[in-house]
């Protein structure tokens, strides 16, 4: 019984065999389009104004946010980029703060426009009370003759995390002659930096918000790695490009599919 069951088996194994030597397989190239999240047809401009940057103070996220999503429009968007002046839209929302502090005198003092202290990020939320000012909006859409506006929180700060990393120990050989690669399983200390971008986009016609989104990323590194926080910052936002021009744009991801004739 037992030969009897092992005849078929070695078979169809050899006709498998055979039929894959008679079996050709191409690679072709496919692309998949994906719709955008937002229907920008009726822009021709867009206005990449500021945001409000928090966390660390190595990295002025307004600034290079801007000039980062300034940039990859120009060469990804039909839109045309408004070149403007970076909005600093924290010393804006401390300066309200301030007025309205004076007008309270039982109110907390806010900061002063233009202080060196780093906003957390629970502080953020408390800033983003400007993008629902729709007569502010509405006003800067007026002087630049109705644009799309980007605008936004962006917050970028060091973290540390403990946990167990796989790690490669090396190759070897065993009594077999075939190569094996060690893994070794260690608790380790490392650190690394977060990215926490929101991005409102408001339409400058009415001031009135059209579409929000935020996403968060963390990048760690080992601890004897020393990565400058710029390089990291650039690392995380690469990241998170795709995201943002496919809210603006339709995008094709590429792949390939494998063909059997």
């Amino acid at each position: 019984m037992t030969a009897f069951r092992v005849a078929p088996a070695a078979s169809l194994a050899l006709a498998a065999l055979l039929a894959a030597g008679c079996t050709s397989f191409y690679e072709i190239g496919i692309e998949t389009p994906i719709q955008p999240k937002l229907d920008v047809s009726s822009f021709q401009r867009v206005l990449v104004v500021g945001f409000i940057g928090g966390g660390s103070g190595e990295v002025d996220a307004n600034m290079e946010t801007v000039r980062l999503l300034r940039s990859q429009l120009r060469s990804r968007s039909q839109l045309n980029v408004i070149e403007a002046e970076v909005a600093p839209l924290a010393d804006i929302v401390k300066q309200r703060q301030a007025e309205k502090a004076a007008a309270e005198p039982t109110a907390q003092p806010a900061g002063e426009p233009g202080e060196s202290k780093m906003i957390s990020e629970q502080e953020l939320q408390e800033y983003e009370q400007i993008f629902a000012d729709v007569a502010y909006w509405k006003k800067i859409g007026e002087e630049y003759q109705s644009p799309l506006i980007v605008t936004g929180t962006v917050y970028f700060a060091p973290i540390t995390r403990s946990g167990i990393v796989e790690l490669t120990s090396g190759e070897s050989v065993d009594a077999f002659g075939r190569r094996q690669v060690g893994t070794v399983r260690r608790w380790m200390d490392r650190k690394g930096y977060a990215l926490v971008p929101k991005l409102v986009f408001i339409d400058g016609r009415t001031g009135t918000t059209l579409y929000s989104e935020s996403v968060r990323e963390e990048i760690l590194y080992d601890q004897s790695q020393n990565t400058p926080a710029l390089s990291a910052y650039f690392e995380l936002m690469d990241r998170y490009l795709p995201s943002f021009l496919n809210a603006l744009s339709s995008q094709r991801i590429r792949g390939t599919r494998v063909l059997i004739k």
